[in-house]
């Protein structure tokens, strides 16, 4: 019985330790996406669910990291502060203003920012707030819109979707014909990136036509075991299908990060935050 005490106790503390360093750390992941519908190679860093996370005084080890991948452009898929009347998003705007000093940035809403946004009665102002800003600093701000990029020959579309798709336990379907009307039909020239927070619903944006979604929302599952991946999603799902990573779906893509911060359950164990890069790759179109 002492021996199995012990072996816990170490256990324990094993973990512990582990969980202390990932949720203080983050990895740089690169994912090259190729296609023909690509005018140009460019290069993007994807952040996500930052949820009001500082790595270093006013996040300086975070600037200087995406710093020194010098990407075209930021694309941002949420969460980048924590819908709580506890705290604010003085930080997050800090962050994202400053990287807009020096790159195109392109942010999609998360659940966190939606939530702050409708329930003005608990929130006040803190969105609106927020978003001016953020666009005064020269964000794009892409709440059910699009932006085209002319010389990628590239539309970027930021879907930001209802609160009931983000339930507990079921996850609720979602037809093509509501990403249609949030965000219109695909271009079918024009190279898609679609930043939608949630990944669960990748086969609807990928029958809906974006050839490449990023996402966030699942925190990497929390904690990664070998084999099996990330064990708990947002919506308490065990072992989610999407916990980080590339996935495709015939010809389209999803890269989904696995964020940088943590809210409620400040758990990240074998699982450090992520720095997201994408290296978009034009291929020649094949002539028959």
């Amino acid at each position: 019985m002492d021996i199995i005490l012990v072996f816990i106790a170490v256990a324990v503390g094993f973990f512990l330790i582990v969980m202390a360093i990932d949720c203080h750390r983050f990895v740089i992941k690169e994912y090259t996406c190729s296609s023909p519908k690509l005018y140009q190679e460019g290069k993007i860093v994807l952040l996500s669910d930052l949820h009001n996370k500082s790595f270093g005084k006013n996040n300086e080890k975070l600037i200087k990291a995406i710093h020194k991948q010098n990407p075209n452009m930021i694309v941002i898929a949420g969460d980048m502060y924590t819908s709580s009347p506890k705290e604010d998003n003085a930080g997050a705007a800090d962050f994202v203003c400053a990287l807009a000093g020096k790159y195109p940035v392109y942010y999609g809403n998360g659940n966190h920012e939606h939530k702050t946004k409708l329930y003005t009665d608990v929130f006040g102002k803190r969105y609106q707030s927020y978003a001016n800003r953020l666009k005064e600093a020269g964000v794009v701000m892409l709440e059910n819109e699009r932006i085209i990029l002319p010389a990628y020959n590239m539309e970027i579309c930021g879907a930001e979707i209802g609160r009931e798709y983000y339930g507990k336990f079921k996850t609720k379907k979602m037809p093509v014909s509501y990403m249609e009307k949030l965000l219109g039909k695909v271009a079918e020239n024009t190279f898609t990136l679609l930043i939608a927070h949630n990944p669960d619903y990748f086969e609807t944006y990928a029958s809906w036509g974006a050839d490449l979604t990023v996402s966030g929302h699942v925190h990497g599952g929390l904690m990664v075991l070998p084999l099996l991946g990330g064990v708990i999603s947002p919506s308490l799902k065990l072992f989610p299908k999407y916990d980080g990573g590339e996935f495709r779906d015939g010809k389209h893509t999803m890269i989904l990060g696995r964020g940088l911060g943590t809210h409620t359950l400040p758990i990240r164990i074998f699982n450090p935050g992520e720095l997201v890069v994408i290296h978009l790759k034009p291929v020649p179109q094949k002539v028959d």
